[in-house]
């Protein structure tokens, strides 16, 4: 490489870096939908929006009917301006939890309900996020979908303030709608906890412990999920079956029996997959 080619590479090299120093232009939000996705790339995000969101029915979730009635029942205080509160959802994978969220944008977006699904790994934008929505005349559910934290997250703090809130961050046009598998949110060991604890040097490291397994704490609607059982498997196969047309009839219901044990599972996903699998294959024609 001749000198100059050398620093020409150099000076793009430090162009690079310049760019990643300067503030992000305003980016205009489409407000004309209804769904957005927080991404981010270098540390600068902007909300993108979804202009398909999945429509789901809320009649299409069952065996969750407490559930869905006090998620409902706090979405409309919400939509309201009643006092409502952040929820977390917990429970067996495949179980509804993500679901049941967006079918309250689909029940709800002509009150003016809205949605923003944020990656666990984008929470630290979280006051950025709220800022662009704060003056909004619409509501806003911040979607997080299987929520866990490594230990040392920096997610996490984030989170934190916007469920408790500060001076700077708290807005009433938004909540928190969060899933995960675990209740906790951190894993719960003592080492997955505390992997550099003896570099830190930490005095009191069960404070550190019960600071980040006290998340869940600060949402103020827990919901728990369960595993279903063999007819209730069946019964959610049959109820998909329907929305593509198809008779839940005995050879559908062998079928469906079949897929859960090539999947090892019994759950509310499986039962759709099947169902998405099995028209399919009674659809397709030769």
């Amino acid at each position: 490489m001749n000198p100059l080619e050398n620093l020409i590479n150099r000076a793009e090299g430090l162009i690079t870096k310049l760019e990643a120093l300067l503030p992000i232009a305003n980016i205009p939000v489409d407000w004309s939908t209804i769904a957005w996705r927080w991404v981010a790339k270098s540390g600068k995000g902007e909300l993108q929006a979804i202009t398909h969101p999945h429509a789901i029915q809320l009649d299409s979730i069952l065996f969750a009917d407490r559930q869905k009635a006090e998620i409902v029942r706090n979405t409309r205080q919400f939509l309201q301006g009643l006092p409502a509160n952040n929820v977390l959802l917990t429970g067996a994978r495949g179980t509804g939890k993500s679901t049941l969220v967006k079918a309250l944008l689909t029940a709800y977006s002509s009150q003016g309900l809205r949605m923003i699904e944020v990656e666990r790994h984008d929470l630290v934008h979280l006051a950025e996020i709220v800022s662009l929505i704060r003056d909004r005349p619409e509501k806003f559910i911040i979607f997080c979908d299987d929520l866990t934290f490594e230990a040392n997250d920096e997610g996490y703090k984030a989170l934190k303030v916007v469920l408790d809130g500060s001076i700077a961050n708290t807005s009433d046009n938004v909540l928190v709608y969060a899933t995960s598998n675990r209740k906790n949110l951190m894993p719960e060991t003592f080492a997955d906890n505390l992997p550099t604890k003896n570099a830190d040097g930490e005095i009191r490291p069960n404070d550190t412990i019960e600071e980040k397994t006290a998340l869940a704490e600060r949402f103020g609607l827990w919901l728990s999920f369960y595993s279903f059982d063999q007819d209730e498997y069946l019964q959610i196969a049959a109820n998909w079956l329907t929305t593509f047309q198809i008779a839940f009839d005995a050879h559908a219901r062998s079928a469906a029996l079949d897929f859960s044990l090539t999947r090892g599972a019994r759950s509310g996903r499986v039962a759709y997959q099947f169902a998405r699998d099995y028209a399919g294959k009674q659809k397709l024609t030769s």
